[in-house]
Protein backbone atom coordinates (compact mmCIF):
# COMPACT_ATOMS: atom_id res chain seq x y z
CA UNK A 1 0.00 0.00 0.00
CA UNK A 2 1.52 3.43 -0.71
CA UNK A 3 1.78 5.99 2.17
CA UNK A 4 -0.53 9.06 1.87
CA UNK A 5 1.20 12.59 1.84
CA UNK A 6 -2.01 15.48 2.37
CA UNK A 7 -1.18 18.37 0.74
CA UNK A 8 -3.08 21.44 1.98
CA UNK A 9 -3.08 24.36 -0.61
CA UNK A 10 -1.31 22.15 -2.80
CA UNK A 11 -3.29 23.91 -6.16
CA UNK A 12 -0.60 26.91 -6.88
CA UNK A 13 2.61 26.90 -7.80
CA UNK A 14 4.63 24.85 -5.61
CA UNK A 15 2.12 22.30 -4.72
CA UNK A 16 2.00 21.66 -8.24
CA UNK A 17 5.59 21.05 -8.64
CA UNK A 18 5.41 18.77 -5.25
CA UNK A 19 2.41 16.93 -5.65
CA UNK A 20 4.09 15.84 -9.04
CA UNK A 21 7.33 14.69 -7.07
CA UNK A 22 5.72 12.78 -4.52
CA UNK A 23 3.75 11.32 -7.58
CA UNK A 24 6.90 10.26 -8.99
CA UNK A 25 8.22 9.05 -6.02
CA UNK A 26 5.12 6.85 -5.42
CA UNK A 27 3.39 8.47 -2.68
CA UNK A 28 -0.13 8.64 -3.02
CA UNK A 29 -0.89 12.29 -3.05
CA UNK A 30 -3.80 14.01 -1.42
CA UNK A 31 -4.59 17.51 -2.38
CA UNK A 32 -6.74 19.30 -0.29
CA UNK A 33 -8.50 22.35 -2.26
CA UNK A 34 -11.04 24.58 -2.28
CA UNK A 35 -12.03 23.89 -5.71
CA UNK A 36 -11.21 20.02 -6.07
CA UNK A 37 -13.04 19.47 -9.14
CA UNK A 38 -10.98 22.43 -11.16
CA UNK A 39 -7.63 20.72 -10.11
CA UNK A 40 -5.69 18.46 -13.37
CA UNK A 41 -2.83 18.13 -11.46
CA UNK A 42 -1.11 14.88 -10.14
CA UNK A 43 -2.78 13.08 -7.14
CA UNK A 44 -6.34 13.32 -6.30
CA UNK A 45 -8.02 16.89 -4.88
CA UNK A 46 -10.83 16.77 -2.49
CA UNK A 47 -12.57 19.77 -1.11
CA UNK A 48 -11.69 21.83 2.10
CA UNK A 49 -12.38 25.68 3.00
CA UNK A 50 -8.86 26.26 5.01
CA UNK A 51 -10.98 26.76 8.50
CA UNK A 52 -13.74 23.87 8.89
CA UNK A 53 -13.71 20.02 9.78
CA UNK A 54 -15.15 17.94 7.55
CA UNK A 55 -15.30 14.17 7.06
CA UNK A 56 -14.30 14.93 3.36
CA UNK A 57 -11.04 15.23 4.48
CA UNK A 58 -10.65 14.23 8.04
CA UNK A 59 -10.60 10.89 6.55
CA UNK A 60 -7.72 11.92 5.07
CA UNK A 61 -5.25 12.64 7.52
CA UNK A 62 -6.39 9.54 9.68
CA UNK A 63 -3.09 7.18 8.94
CA UNK A 64 -1.38 9.93 6.54
CA UNK A 65 2.38 9.60 6.36
CA UNK A 66 2.77 13.01 6.35
CA UNK A 67 0.53 16.37 6.29
CA UNK A 68 2.31 19.73 4.28
CA UNK A 69 0.57 22.52 4.81
CA UNK A 70 0.86 25.29 1.68
CA UNK A 71 -2.17 27.10 2.83
CA UNK A 72 -2.23 31.50 2.63
CA UNK A 73 -3.67 34.07 0.43
CA UNK A 74 -1.20 35.42 -2.04
CA UNK A 75 1.03 38.32 -0.72
CA UNK A 76 1.19 40.04 -4.05
CA UNK A 77 -1.88 42.22 -3.62
CA UNK A 78 -2.60 45.89 -2.85
CA UNK A 79 -1.89 46.31 1.01
CA UNK A 80 -5.40 47.26 1.75
CA UNK A 81 -6.18 46.35 5.58
CA UNK A 82 -9.15 44.09 4.19
CA UNK A 83 -6.09 42.31 2.15
CA UNK A 84 -4.06 41.99 5.04
CA UNK A 85 -7.01 40.60 7.29
CA UNK A 86 -7.35 37.83 4.92
CA UNK A 87 -3.65 36.77 4.17
CA UNK A 88 -3.49 36.45 8.05
CA UNK A 89 -6.63 34.54 8.51
CA UNK A 90 -5.75 31.84 5.62
CA UNK A 91 -2.64 31.20 7.45
CA UNK A 92 -3.43 31.22 11.05
CA UNK A 93 -7.04 29.29 10.16
CA UNK A 94 -5.73 26.70 8.02
CA UNK A 95 -3.25 25.83 10.45
CA UNK A 96 -5.63 25.79 13.63
CA UNK A 97 -7.71 23.43 11.76
CA UNK A 98 -5.19 21.50 10.79
CA UNK A 99 -4.50 21.68 14.63
CA UNK A 100 -7.76 20.52 15.52
CA UNK A 101 -7.36 17.61 12.87
CA UNK A 102 -4.62 15.77 14.04
CA UNK A 103 -6.27 15.45 17.88
CA UNK A 104 -9.14 13.70 16.52
CA UNK A 105 -7.77 11.05 14.13
CA UNK A 106 -7.02 7.66 15.65
CA UNK A 107 -3.35 8.01 13.40
CA UNK A 108 -2.11 11.12 13.59
CA UNK A 109 0.84 11.89 10.57
CA UNK A 110 3.91 11.26 11.49
CA UNK A 111 5.20 14.80 10.28
CA UNK A 112 3.95 18.18 9.95
CA UNK A 113 5.65 20.05 7.12
CA UNK A 114 4.65 23.41 7.37
CA UNK A 115 5.43 26.60 4.73
CA UNK A 116 6.64 29.65 6.10
CA UNK A 117 8.22 32.73 5.16
CA UNK A 118 11.45 34.73 5.49
CA UNK A 119 9.49 37.44 5.41
CA UNK A 120 9.58 37.06 9.53
CA UNK A 121 12.99 38.58 9.08
CA UNK A 122 11.48 42.03 8.10
CA UNK A 123 13.80 44.13 5.37
CA UNK A 124 17.11 43.35 7.22
CA UNK A 125 18.73 45.37 4.90
CA UNK A 126 22.91 44.01 4.83
CA UNK A 127 22.36 41.61 7.73
CA UNK A 128 22.84 37.79 7.35
CA UNK A 129 19.80 35.78 8.86
CA UNK A 130 20.32 32.28 10.16
CA UNK A 131 17.48 30.72 11.88
CA UNK A 132 17.77 32.41 14.88
CA UNK A 133 18.05 35.87 13.73
CA UNK A 134 16.03 38.85 15.26
CA UNK A 135 12.59 38.78 14.46
CA UNK A 136 11.14 41.65 13.02
CA UNK A 137 8.22 43.92 13.71
CA UNK A 138 5.14 45.22 11.92
CA UNK A 139 3.96 43.92 8.59
CA UNK A 140 4.36 41.65 7.30
CA UNK A 141 6.81 39.72 9.52
CA UNK A 142 3.96 40.06 12.87
CA UNK A 143 1.93 37.95 10.28
CA UNK A 144 4.36 35.06 10.38
CA UNK A 145 5.22 35.40 13.84
CA UNK A 146 1.50 34.90 13.95
CA UNK A 147 1.84 31.99 11.67
CA UNK A 148 4.24 30.38 13.55
CA UNK A 149 2.69 30.91 17.06
CA UNK A 150 -0.28 29.10 15.77
CA UNK A 151 1.92 26.30 14.56
CA UNK A 152 3.15 25.87 18.08
CA UNK A 153 -0.38 25.42 19.45
CA UNK A 154 -1.63 23.34 16.73
CA UNK A 155 0.92 20.38 16.45
CA UNK A 156 0.59 17.72 18.95
CA UNK A 157 3.42 17.48 21.23
CA UNK A 158 4.65 14.05 20.37
CA UNK A 159 5.22 14.80 16.85
CA UNK A 160 7.45 15.63 14.60
CA UNK A 161 7.43 18.93 12.66
CA UNK A 162 8.84 21.06 10.45
CA UNK A 163 8.61 24.71 9.39
CA UNK A 164 10.65 25.71 6.62
CA UNK A 165 11.23 29.74 5.91
CA UNK A 166 10.44 29.45 2.55
CA UNK A 167 12.54 32.07 -0.25
CA UNK A 168 12.40 33.45 -3.54
CA UNK A 169 11.56 29.65 -5.40
CA UNK A 170 13.18 30.15 -8.92
CA UNK A 171 10.45 28.34 -11.79
CA UNK A 172 8.80 28.95 -15.00
CA UNK A 173 5.46 27.94 -13.97
CA UNK A 174 4.69 29.91 -11.16
CA UNK A 175 6.28 32.58 -8.71
CA UNK A 176 7.78 36.05 -9.60
CA UNK A 177 10.14 34.57 -11.87
CA UNK A 178 7.62 34.65 -15.22
CA UNK A 179 6.74 38.23 -14.50
CA UNK A 180 10.84 39.06 -13.92
CA UNK A 181 11.06 37.50 -17.10
CA UNK A 182 8.16 39.18 -19.18
CA UNK A 183 9.85 42.25 -18.01
CA UNK A 184 13.46 41.76 -19.33
CA UNK A 185 12.18 40.82 -22.08
CA UNK A 186 10.74 43.68 -22.61
CA UNK A 187 13.55 45.56 -21.70
CA UNK A 188 12.58 46.44 -18.37
CA UNK A 189 14.74 44.33 -16.66
CA UNK A 190 17.03 46.81 -14.84
CA UNK A 191 17.18 47.14 -10.60
CA UNK A 192 14.56 47.80 -9.31
CA UNK A 193 14.48 50.76 -6.55
CA UNK A 194 18.43 51.21 -5.85
CA UNK A 195 18.80 47.66 -6.13
CA UNK A 196 20.77 46.47 -2.99
CA UNK A 197 18.04 44.75 -1.16
CA UNK A 198 18.76 41.41 -0.96
CA UNK A 199 16.67 38.36 -2.39
CA UNK A 200 17.06 35.25 -0.73
CA UNK A 201 16.76 32.57 -3.96
CA UNK A 202 16.10 28.97 -4.06
CA UNK A 203 16.00 26.35 -7.30
CA UNK A 204 12.53 24.45 -7.84
CA UNK A 205 14.73 21.46 -7.50
CA UNK A 206 16.06 22.35 -4.18
CA UNK A 207 12.80 22.74 -2.71
CA UNK A 208 11.28 19.68 -3.48
CA UNK A 209 14.44 18.39 -2.41
CA UNK A 210 13.85 20.07 0.95
CA UNK A 211 10.45 18.76 0.93
CA UNK A 212 11.17 15.14 0.45
CA UNK A 213 13.50 14.96 3.17
CA UNK A 214 11.77 16.67 5.76
CA UNK A 215 9.16 14.11 5.02
CA UNK A 216 11.88 10.88 4.98
CA UNK A 217 14.28 11.68 7.15
CA UNK A 218 13.25 11.52 11.01
CA UNK A 219 16.08 13.57 11.86
CA UNK A 220 14.78 16.83 10.27
CA UNK A 221 13.07 18.49 12.91
CA UNK A 222 12.01 22.44 13.41
CA UNK A 223 12.63 25.59 11.86
CA UNK A 224 14.52 25.94 8.66
CA UNK A 225 15.22 28.96 6.46
CA UNK A 226 14.66 26.85 3.05
CA UNK A 227 16.83 29.01 0.63
CA UNK A 228 19.58 28.80 -1.23
CA UNK A 229 23.42 29.54 0.64
CA UNK A 230 23.75 32.44 -1.98
CA UNK A 231 21.22 35.28 -1.64
CA UNK A 232 22.37 38.06 -3.80
CA UNK A 233 21.35 42.46 -4.49
CA UNK A 234 18.16 42.87 -6.42
CA UNK A 235 20.37 44.73 -8.50
CA UNK A 236 22.53 41.61 -9.43
CA UNK A 237 19.57 39.33 -10.05
CA UNK A 238 18.23 41.45 -12.71
CA UNK A 239 21.64 41.27 -13.78
CA UNK A 240 22.15 37.85 -13.85
CA UNK A 241 18.82 37.34 -15.53
CA UNK A 242 19.37 39.68 -18.60
CA UNK A 243 22.33 37.99 -19.27
CA UNK A 244 20.99 34.12 -19.14
CA UNK A 245 17.90 35.73 -21.52
CA UNK A 246 20.68 37.34 -23.76
CA UNK A 247 18.83 40.89 -23.03
CA UNK A 248 21.26 44.10 -23.11
CA UNK A 249 21.48 46.98 -20.31
CA UNK A 250 17.99 48.26 -18.92
CA UNK A 251 17.60 51.24 -16.98
CA UNK A 252 16.61 50.77 -13.15
CA UNK A 253 12.89 51.45 -12.11
CA UNK A 254 13.02 54.36 -9.95
CA UNK A 255 11.10 53.76 -6.06
CA UNK A 256 8.88 56.35 -7.01
CA UNK A 257 7.65 54.26 -10.37
CA UNK A 258 7.44 51.33 -8.33
CA UNK A 259 5.02 52.97 -6.07
CA UNK A 260 3.18 54.43 -8.75
CA UNK A 261 2.78 51.69 -11.11
CA UNK A 262 2.26 48.83 -8.01
CA UNK A 263 -1.74 49.73 -7.70
CA UNK A 264 -1.96 49.27 -12.02
CA UNK A 265 -0.57 45.67 -10.79
CA UNK A 266 -2.88 44.92 -8.11
CA UNK A 267 0.62 44.59 -6.32
CA UNK A 268 2.34 45.22 -2.56
CA UNK A 269 5.44 47.72 -3.65
CA UNK A 270 7.57 46.81 -1.03
CA UNK A 271 7.55 43.22 -2.00
CA UNK A 272 9.86 44.43 -5.03
CA UNK A 273 11.60 47.02 -2.62
CA UNK A 274 12.22 45.35 0.04
CA UNK A 275 14.39 42.12 1.33
CA UNK A 276 16.49 40.31 3.55
CA UNK A 277 20.11 38.27 3.11
CA UNK A 278 18.94 34.94 4.84
CA UNK A 279 21.27 31.77 4.54
CA UNK A 280 20.42 28.27 5.16
CA UNK A 281 22.44 27.38 8.41
CA UNK A 282 20.68 24.73 9.68
CA UNK A 283 20.25 23.07 6.31
CA UNK A 284 23.79 22.96 5.77
CA UNK A 285 24.45 22.13 8.94
CA UNK A 286 22.10 18.53 8.98
CA UNK A 287 24.41 17.98 5.43
CA UNK A 288 21.83 19.24 2.81
CA UNK A 289 23.40 19.51 -0.22
CA UNK A 290 21.85 22.23 -2.66
CA UNK A 291 22.66 21.25 -6.40
CA UNK A 292 22.50 25.22 -7.63
CA UNK A 293 24.41 27.67 -5.31
CA UNK A 294 24.98 29.76 -8.11
CA UNK A 295 22.13 32.41 -9.52
CA UNK A 296 23.63 31.91 -12.99
CA UNK A 297 23.98 28.33 -13.08
CA UNK A 298 20.64 27.75 -11.81
CA UNK A 299 18.80 30.36 -14.23
CA UNK A 300 20.84 28.54 -17.18
CA UNK A 301 18.79 25.14 -15.91
CA UNK A 302 15.56 26.57 -15.69
CA UNK A 303 15.65 28.35 -19.29
CA UNK A 304 17.14 25.20 -21.15
CA UNK A 305 14.68 23.20 -19.90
Amino acid sequence: MKKRIVLAGGSGFLGFALANRLTTLDYETVILSRNPHGYKGPGRAVFWDGKTIDDTWLKEIDGAEAVINLTGKNVNCRPTRANREAILASRVDSVAVLGEAVRMVANYPKVWIQAGSLAIYGDAGERVCNEAAMVASGYPANVCVDWETELGKAIRPEMRWVNLRIGFVLGTEGGALPFLTQLTKWGLGGAIGNGHQYISWIHIEDMLRIFVTAVEDPETEGTYNATGPAPVTNREFMATLRRVLRRPWSPPGPEFAVRLGAPLLNSDPEIALSGRRCIPEKLEQEGFSFCYNNLKTALENIYTK
